[in-house]
């Protein structure tokens, strides 16, 4: 098999999984798993979706992550838009 083509299924399988991720324990609604795919991939992808490994994963990426993610996880009380707003703020300031 070539390089892109392992690629591309180890990517299909991944959205696969993440998208199948609901019956976790730290389920994500649907949007949020879609805003958030790509830092997932991104930064997150060596966790196992849903669970606790990726959301440790995702606050320590927190500044990195895609504003579409953000929304998502602050419209879903996943995350306080006071705390995107300190800790943007904290990254100003340094």
């Amino acid at each position: 098999m070539t390089n892109i083509f392992t690629k591309t299924i180890a990517t299909a399988i991944t959205v696969a999984v993440v998208a199948g991720a609901s019956t976790s324990a730290f389920a994500v609604s649907s949007s949020v798993k879609y805003a958030c795919m790509g830092d997932y991939l991104s930064y997150c992808s060596g966790h196992a979706p849903g669970g606790a490994g990726v959301k440790r994963c995702m606050r320590a990426n927190g500044s990195k992550l895609s504003k579409t993610c953000v929304r998502a996880l602050v419209k879903a009380g996943m995350v306080s838009q006071s705390e995107v707003s300190r800790r943007a703020a904290s990254l100003i300031q340094t």
